[in-house]
């Protein structure tokens, strides 16, 4: 599985991105997907998680409100609407793919619940 994610860049605060990762093989449909982001100095975390089917989200308290993940199983791509940018959403924003669909909210804001990620991208946002 191979993961590649775009969109990153550098917008002013306020204004909106929309990242995108796009996954190779067929079982990209069968697993949650999930954004972690990466600022320098800081430890990753946990920004917004998708279940398999799309109908069930889960969003770290910092991004809630402001940010919108989405999935199309069709086109094997996780997305990341990205709106109300503040300087402090500055990072880089890597997908990852976690190793099941059926466990509690609570086990996706675990890096370690994920197997496979993708090279990050990106996001810097002036103030």
């Amino acid at each position: 599985v191979q993961l590649q994610a775009s969109g990153g860049g550098l917008v002013q605060a306020g204004g909106s991105l929309r990242l995108s990762c796009v996954a190779s093989g067929r079982t990209f449909a069968s697993y949650t997907m999930a954004w972690f982001r990466q600022a320098p100095g800081k430890e990753r975390e946990f920004v917004a998680a998708i279940k398999w089917g799309g109908d069930t989200t889960y969003y770290a308290d910092s991004v809630k409100g402001r940010f919108t993940i989405s999935r199309d199983n069709n086109k094997n791509t996780l997305y990341l609407q990205m709106n109300s940018l503040k300087p402090e959403d500055t990072a880089v924003y890597s997908c990852a793919r976690s190793i099941g669909s059926y466990y509690s909210e609570n086990f996706y804001y675990a890096a370690t619940s994920y197997d496979y990620w993708g090279k990050g991208t990106q996001v810097t946002v002036s103030s």
